[in-house]
């Protein structure tokens, strides 16, 4: 009986040591075949210039096809759902933003997909800074002005955004409380129709992602008063910081990351980002997405952990305090 366990146990570690091995194998030659990337979006917005300006970059690299899927609907929700029924094994992977991995939390009560629990964080491709606009029904000669007569006046102020609980809107929902100003939320389904009607006059103001909106400020059809972000941006250099302006911590923009379903071996992972930080970084590549509007990161699978966890306790708490819901 002793012998028998003991060769069924020494068959167990065989086993475990063949199938660990396999695994190590296959990690070592990743990726070894077409990778599926999920973009939550329609073709030709921000999110998918990132993804498609990448991955031509990343197939050269890894001499592999990279297919591009576009999954628009539920706030990213339905992408998300397909990744998380995807194998982990680093063959489909997703654009994510912080509506994924951040927002949808809040904003729903119950989700297709647990964004902690699902999603393996890859790394940050690029953030997408916000910056106050206005078009030319807006008598405001800057940022302070604007925000005067919005407080003298509460409820008088509408302003537009891509949509209910798009970063646009949480960005405006953030002045909106530095401010203390009352403003009324116009949605729209998307940035462009929301730009549209700012330049033709329907709605006085909103927050854009510079990407969205540099082609309708360099046409002069609508103004920047002010960037919502630490530093002024390279793309406008006369437009103040709201820190300037006196008013602290109005910093918000679409981040837009890589992730891959939860149970991605670490190796596949760290593979991965360091193929895409390699992308983004090639000069050309990085020019590209600085002259679009992004502003390039790719940080570690670890650091993109950390700044999810500590940006979902910024805005999950300002979701709340707003009493913003989408069910």
């Amino acid at each position: 009986m002793f012998e028998r366990r003991h060769v069924l146990s020494l068959l167990s570690l065989s086993m475990l040591s063949a199938m660990t091995a396999l695994a190590h194998a296959q990690t070592a030659n990743y990726p070894a075949k077409t990778i599926r990337w999920l973009v939550p979006y329609p073709a030709g917005g921000g999110s998918d210039f990132l993804a498609r300006t990448l991955s031509q970059q990343l197939s050269t690299q890894v001499k592999q096809s990279i297919v591009i899927d576009n999954k628009p609907g539920g706030n990213t929700a339905i992408a998300a759902s397909e990744l998380t029924r995807s194998a982990p094994d680093g063959y489909t992977i997703m654009s994510a933003d912080n509506g994924t991995l951040v927002f949808n939390s809040a904003l729903y009560a119950k989700l297709s997909y647990n964004p902690e629990k699902d999603l393996t964080p890859v790394t940050l491709m690029g953030r997408f800074p916000m910056v106050l606009v206005v078009g030319p029904s807006s008598d405001a000669k800057d940022a302070k002005d604007f925000i005067a007569k919005a407080k003298a006046k509460p409820g008088s102020v509408n302003f537009g955004s891509a949509g209910a609980g798009s970063p646009h809107h949480l960005a405006m929902e953030l002045l909106k409380v530095q401010a203390g100003l009352f403003m009324v939320h116009i949605p729209y389904k998307g940035a462009a129709p929301a730009l549209s009607d700012l330049a033709g006059g329907q709605i006085p103001a909103m927050m854009v992602d510079l990407a969205a909106g540099n082609a309708f400020i360099k046409s002069g059809k609508i103004r920047a008063l002010a960037v919502a972000n630490p530093s002024r941006l390279p793309q406008l250099p006369d437009v103040p910081t709201f820190a300037e302006l006196g008013i602290k911590n109005v910093e918000a923009s679409a981040q837009v990351g890589i992730v891959a379903p939860s149970g991605t071996p670490p190796e596949v992972v760290n593979a991965l980002q360091k193929q895409v930080a390699e992308a983004i970084n090639q000069p050309v590549i990085r020019q590209k997405l600085i002259d679009f509007g992004i502003e390039p990161v790719a940080n570690s699978p670890q650091q993109y952990a950390d700044l999810i966890r500590s940006e979902t306790v910024i805005w999950h708490k300002l979701i709340k305090r707003q009493g913003i819901s989408l069910d």
